[in-house]
Formats: C-alpha cells, structure tokens, sequence
C-alpha cells in the first residue's frame, strides 16, 4: 500500500469520455466481515489487528443481514449475533482508539419481498455504514445464491435463466437504492461471478446506467471490492462500470471484503494501477 492517505488517478476511457479526477482513500477498508456471519472466520479483533499490521487507519465492519431468506444454512447474523457484534466492536473502540478508527457497519441483503422487514430490522441499530447488495434469488419456492460457487446455486440459476436473472438482479438493486436507506452501493457486478462467458446485454446496461444515476442521487459511494482481483483479475465493479461512476461523481469506497484476517486491505496496492490512464483494461 502506498504511504499516502488517498490516491489520486484519471480515468479516461475512450468510449465514455470520462476525465474525471477521483480520490480514493487507500487507508482505509470498508468492507470486513468476521466469524459472526457463519461463513467467514477470525475474532473482530484478530481483524483489528490486522489492519494495525497493514498501517490502516480505519475499517469498517459491515456485517451479513438477510430478511426472510429460505436458504440451506444461515450465512447473516442474528440479532443475538448483532447484540454481541456491538458489544465486541465498541469495546474495541475504547481499546484501540487513537490507533484505528472502527466503524461498525451491516451488509443489507435486499429481498423484494421483504423490504419493510429488512427496514424494521435497520431500524434496530445506530449503524455507522449500511451497505447495499443483493444475494439471494427467488424461484417463488426457495432462494438460490447469487455469488455462490455450489453446484445446486448455478444449476438452479441456469435453470431460470441467467438473463431473466441477472436482470432482477439490477431491478432488486435498483429497488434497493430507492427504498433502503444506504451510504455505499457493494460489489456491483459480482452476481453469478462464477459463471464462465457471462456478459451484460444492452438492457443489463441500462439498467446498471438507473442504477448508478440513483447512486449519485442520493450521494452514495461505490465500492471498490477487490476481492475481485482473485477471481477475474480485477475489482467489482469493472472498470466500464467504474468510469459511469466516476463520471457521475460517485465516491468510490475500496473494501477488501475480508473472511480472514490476513485479508484485510487485500490487493489495495493495484488499486492505483487499476485507476490509472493507460491502463490497458481501458
């Protein structure tokens, strides 16, 4: 990671004619989960730490909550996991403060079918960070896991078909955006990340330009997911949908989406190089 607190880079693909200056605070992770959400490992403060050793100077925890999800296994937190969430995360603070700012934040799942449970369940907490994004996908029966790998989540995907999918997918999330009261739009384009050859057709465009325009009009950020760099090479979102952002003057947020401690701030050194003119994936 580079010593100082921001980065400044241009982007200018040619398509979009997008110049536009962004800063990008390389300090800091937005986007940690811990052991509470079943799926990931480690203590808050192993994760803590870990962000000490990688000279952070703030994180922020933005656990899994999920609203009348029919799922296989629970990977969200409960409201007991979330009392003791708090507890752990504000003893924290008092510990570590002057050395690492911790924000303690949630990942909302959004279900069209259970937005003012999910609202209710918001409501429960003084959030500092509420994240958007967007997991489970209904058949009418059950859901099926949109960035899962498991056998049972593509084929049950590719069954109802991947663009009937994906285009629910941008009308959840834009739903989401006019309904839920959020500060950072997450991992943008990572649905059905494990699909070989998928592509967004004209009309998954169109839909990723409302949602952006939502995005600004609300003065949300855009996450930087660089777990991304492990999958395809490069963050969520790409970096077409990136410079729609940054045209739009839309903060762009990095979060390494950690589920180990020695994942935090993972890969924000290409983040630089990424955000750069002349790089080639422009």
């Amino acid at each position: 990671m580079g010593s100082n607190f921001t980065y400044r880079a241009v982007h200018g693909l040619p398509a979009d004619g997008c110049n536009s200056p962004v800063t990008i605070d390389l300090k800091s992770d937005g986007h940690i989960h811990t052991r509470f959400c079943n799926h990931a490992s480690g203590e808050m403060e192993d994760y803590v730490r870990a962000a000490l050793a990688g000279n952070l100077e703030s994180i922020t925890f933005l656990e899994h909550l999920e609203a009348d999800i029919r799922y296989a296994e629970r990977t969200w937190l409960t409201d007991t996991d979330f009392d003791a969430f708090f507890q752990e995360g504000n003893r924290l603070r008092k510990k570590y403060q002057g050395a690492l700012t911790i924000n303690l934040g949630v990942e909302a799942g959004f279900n069209p079918q259970a937005v003012a449970r999910l609202r209710e369940m918001l409501a429960r907490y003084p959030w500092d960070r509420v994240g958007i994004s967007y997991h489970f996908f209904s058949d009418g029966k059950q859901h099926f896991n949109m960035v899962s790998r498991r056998p049972e989540n593509m084929a049950g995907l590719a069954a109802l078909g991947l663009d009937r999918v994906l285009s629910g997918y941008f009308a959840g999330l834009i739903q989401a955006v006019q309904e839920i009261d959020g500060q950072v739009l997450c991992h943008v384009d990572a649905v059905m990340r494990h699909y070989p050859h998928l592509s967004f057709n004209r009309s998954h465009w169109q839909q990723v330009e409302r949602l952006l325009d939502l995005v600004a009009q609300k003065n949300m950020g855009l996450e930087l997911n660089t777990s991304g760099f492990a999958i395809r090479g490069e963050p969520y979102p790409c970096q077409r949908i990136v410079a729609m952002a940054v045209r739009r003057n839309i903060r762009l947020i990095p979060g390494s989406d950690a589920h180990r401690p020695d994942q935090v701030g993972r890969y924000f050194d290409r983040l630089p190089e990424f955000l750069a003119p002349g790089n080639p994936a422009q």
